[in-house]
Order: structure tokens, then C-alpha cells, then sequence
């Protein structure tokens, strides 16, 4: 029976291999189910770019125009006149050149998110190891024109009792100005918003800078909510690390920042180099204690 069975098998594959249009038929089927991976891999990026384009069409036309546009190692224009809380006039490179800044652009009689924003910064703040005014500064502006000094003033003083009694009142600056100066601030940090007449309101994205001493744009936090050890870091490198300690020296070596997201990453790799170095060290430290301890023990036999 079982020769017989395979006798029927090699018979079968024989006829198969004399009928030449079924070869065809199946080399037909194999390229063509090639082509259709490929050409399922060829569009996939322009599906990818469709669907963006799509969202990007559904969003309000209020809306289309407002965001924040990254401007990394970019000079901020420090000559800018501002009023201060005191309705003092002020340029921004009073507050630059020793201490790095984190720059808030907001409009103090936004209905919720500015505020959301600036109580977001303040829980993070308080948690931070670096003081407000000794370390770094935070300057506010708002981008309204209409808002008056008067209301700066009273924004600060909510905040810093928020804040608490840690720092110095002095590194806090929340300003107005006019419009030419609040056009040339936005745009040079890559800020857009919009006015609707409809509301009295702006339509504006949420976020912070971290800027260098000199006035150079180093970071970008989005969002209300901004965690304190990204903040850490930032200011640490915003300072070229003359803030910090040794313990935010290994973070950085850790953790880099991902101008995508707007917020540190994990490395694995140097992770892993860092263990490797441990390692070595600590064998390295066991045979010489290995090595002393023996000859230790060689003197007293002696």
C-alpha cells in the first residue's frame, strides 16, 4: 500500500510539471501579489502625508494658524522694549547675560489657559532644586497689546504667593508692551496666534522656552504641565553647566532631548556604556584590594 501510494504521488507531481500554463498561472499570481506589497509600501508615506494634509484641513480656519514653530539655537532680539509690572520700560537684556530664562508668552486675561499654563509651571518649579532669581529668571509676556501693567502687577503677585517664600521676588518679571515689540518677539521665537473678534479672545497654543544667558532659544516645553526633571535638565544645559551638580551631569548623559516631542528621552546606549564603566571599575577596584590584601597576608607569614 505505501508503495503504491507513492507511485500516485510521483505520477501527480509529473502531470504537474507537463502542464506549463499552470507554471505560468502561478508565476503570475507571485508577481502580481509582489506588486501589490510593493506598491502598498510605495504609498504608504503619501497615505501618511494624506491623512496629515486631511487633519491639517479639518482644524478650524481660526485655527490653521496658531501653533509654535521651533526656533533651536536661535537669537531672541533683546533690544525689544517692554513695560514691566511697575510699568517701568524695560529691554529684555535686562534680564539676560548672567542666568538662563524661561520665557512664557501669554495674555493675562485669558479665560483658562494661560492660567493653566503658568500654574503648570509653578508646580514644577517649586519642586526644582534651583531657585527662581538665584539660578535662573522667569519672564511672562503678553502678547495682548490692550493688557496694562496694572495687570501684569497683579498676575505676579498671584503667582509668587503660589510659588512661596523660595527665591528671590526679583527673578519673576511678567511685562506689556506694544504691538510692534510683541509682533517681533513672537515671530523671532517661532509663536503664532490669532484674535477672534467673535469671542474676544486669542486662539494660541500652549508651551515655554528655555532661553540661554545670552539670549539664545535652547529649549521648547509644550502643554500646561511640564515635567520637573525636564526642566532640570534644561536649565542646567541653558547655563552650558554652570548650574547643576554632578548628578545632572549623569542625567544628561542619560537622557537627550527630542525637539518632536519637546521633552527628554532615555538612551539606552549610553545607559549601557555607563554600566560597562561601572563595571570595569569595580573590578578593577577588587583586584587591586585583592592584590594589597594579599601581599598583606604574605608580610605576616613572614
Amino acid at each position: 500500500m505505501k508503495a503504491k501510494g507513492k507511485r500516485q504521488k510521483v505520477k501527480v507531481n509529473s502531470w504537474a510539471s507537463q502542464q506549463p500554463g499552470l507554471e505560468c498561472l502561478h508565476w503570475r499570481l507571485l508577481l502580481r501579489s509582489a506588486g501589490c506589497s510593493l506598491t502598498f509600501f510605495f504609498l504608504l508615506p503619501f497615505s501618511f502625508c494624506l491623512v496629515s494634509a486631511q487633519a491639517q484641513n479639518a482644524r478650524p480656519p481660526m485655527l490653521r494658524d496658531v501653533g509654535i514653530e521651533q526656533r533651536l539655537n536661535e537669537q531672541v532680539p533683546l533690544h525689544l522694549t517692554f513695560r514691566d509690572e511697575n510699568a517701568r520700560v524695560v529691554r529684555l537684556s535686562d534680564y539676560f547675560e548672567t542666568k538662563p530664562v524661561i520665557l512664557a508668552l501669554v495674555y493675562y486675561q485669558c479665560p483658562m489657559l494661560c492660567n493653566e499654563l503658568l500654574n503648570g509651571l509653578v508646580s514644577s518649579l517649586r519642586v526644582l532644586p534651583f531657585d527662581v532669581g538665584q539660578q535662573f529668571d522667569v519672564v511672562a509676556v503678553s502678547f495682548d497689546p490692550k493688557e496694562d501693567p496694572a495687570l501684569a502687577r497683579d498676575a505676579k503677585t498671584s503667582y509668587l504667593k503660589r510659588y512661596g517664600h523660595r527665591g528671590m521676588p526679583t527673578g519673576w518679571h511678567f511685562l506689556t508692551g506694544e504691538p510692534a515689540s510683541i509682533e517681533r518677539l513672537t515671530q523671532a521665537v517661532g509663536f503664532s496666534y490669532r484674535y477672534d473678534t467673535r469671542t474676544n479672545q486669542y486662539a494660541h497654543a500652549s508651551g515655554i522656552m528655555v532661553l540661554t544667558p545670552q539670549g539664545k532659544l535652547s529649549r521648547y516645553f509644550y502643554g500646561i504641565e511640564f515635567a520637573p526633571r525636564d526642566l532640570r535638565l534644561a536649565l542646567v544645559e541653558a547655563s552650558a553647566n554652570r548650574i547643576g551638580s554632578l548628578t545632572d551631569q549623569v542625567l544628561l548623559f542619560c537622557y537627550h532631548y527630542d525637539p518632536f516631542q519637546g521633552k527628554y528621552g532615555f538612551i539606552i546606549m549610553n545607559v549601557i556604556r555607563l554600566c560597562g564603566l561601572l563595571f570595569v571599575l569595580s573590578v578593577g577596584t577588587l583586584i587591586v584590594w585583592m592584590w594589597r590584601r594579599e601581599r598583606w597576608l604574605e608580610k605576616i607569614e613572614d
